[in-house]
């Protein structure tokens, strides 16, 4: 039995800017782990943090490996306005898939969580790029919410506390802000 399968409540797995910027009413956040997919600055961003034609980076989950991030638990009262609040903040160009997908509390409970994919079929879907391509792309990025180096720095920095490497946005955010403690890869 799933944590989840015995209530309405609405679990949201976050990997990136949810972190750190919800933007929805959550009774906890748990750690957690996805099984099949991995973080990676896949997505250009036409509207939070660049536009068509000086597009940004962001990211997505892109198929295979294993992606650790935080599981948001949404009580049933919330959930219908949780769900309305993502469709708009993900789906502004729909490159991103919706799925309930299994994710592993850090506690052991199993859930299926609601998670955003990146669509490989997408126009806006970048695959893997060169690091000279990922940084020029960042750097030039700005949208509705932001510059892009301040998207890949406060990701970097709130994936660090909670003791995640991630070398891409490592490696971005040395570059972007060199006088960051140097990485240390988790076990």
């Amino acid at each position: 039995m799933t944590a989840n399968a015995a209530s309405d409540d609405l679990w949201v797995f976050g990997y990136g800017s949810l972190i750190w910027r919800p933007g929805f009413t959550f009774e906890e956040s748990v750690a957690a782990r996805l099984n099949g997919y991995h973080r990676s600055l896949c997505v250009f961003s036409h509207v939070h943090r660049g536009t068509p034609e000086r597009p940004g980076l962001v990211l997505g989950l892109d198929r295979g490996g294993i992606c650790r991030g935080l599981a948001f638990r949404v009580a049933p009262a919330h959930a219908v306005e949780t769900i309305a609040y993502l469709r708009e903040r993900e789906q502004a160009t729909s490159v991103y898939l919706e799925r309930h997908l299994p994710v592993r509390l850090e506690d052991g409970r199993r859930i299926r969580a609601l998670v955003y994919v990146a669509d490989r079929k997408h126009l806006q879907y970048a695959g893997r790029l060169p690091a000279e391509e990922l940084l020029k792309l960042v750097r030039q990025g700005r949208g509705s919410s932001g510059e892009n180096p301040d998207y890949v720095l406060r990701t970097h920095d709130h994936l660090r506390k909670m003791g995640i490497f991630d070398p891409v946005l490592s490696h971005l955010a040395h570059v972007l802000a060199p006088g960051l403690p140097e990485p240390r890869p988790s076990l």
